[in-house]
């Protein structure tokens, strides 16, 4: 009886061997587990966040430009918007050439 449990168990052993395998070279198999991904979008929202937080204290945007791009991390966009403050009226166009 020890024996029959013996094959068994190996050749369920042999059997997730060969999915695994199979799994990882197909082509279209996902490379990391969803929860791993998961954990990736949250690090990147955090990191995000951080920098429009850094962008505040450093005078960089508004408060009010602060509120909207918190607002949208919370919405799950990593990409808030651009960090330009809009040109002055009275600013003169071009760079230092022109």
């Amino acid at each position: 009886m020890s024996a029959v449990i013996a094959v068994l168990l190996g050749v369920v052993i042999l059997a997730g061997v060969v999915y695994d395998t199979a799994r990882l070279i197909t082509p279209l198999a996902f490379r990391c587990p969803p929860l791993a991904r998961l954990r990736g979008r949250r690090a990147a929202l955090e990191a995000a966040e951080r920098w429009t937080t850094g962008l505040l204290l450093h005078g960089r945007i508004t408060p009010a430009d602060h509120q909207g791009r918190m607002s949208r991390l919370a919405r799950g966009e990593r990409h808030p918007g651009p960090t330009r403050r809009p040109r002055h009226p009275s600013a003169p166009r071009g760079g230092r050439h022109g």
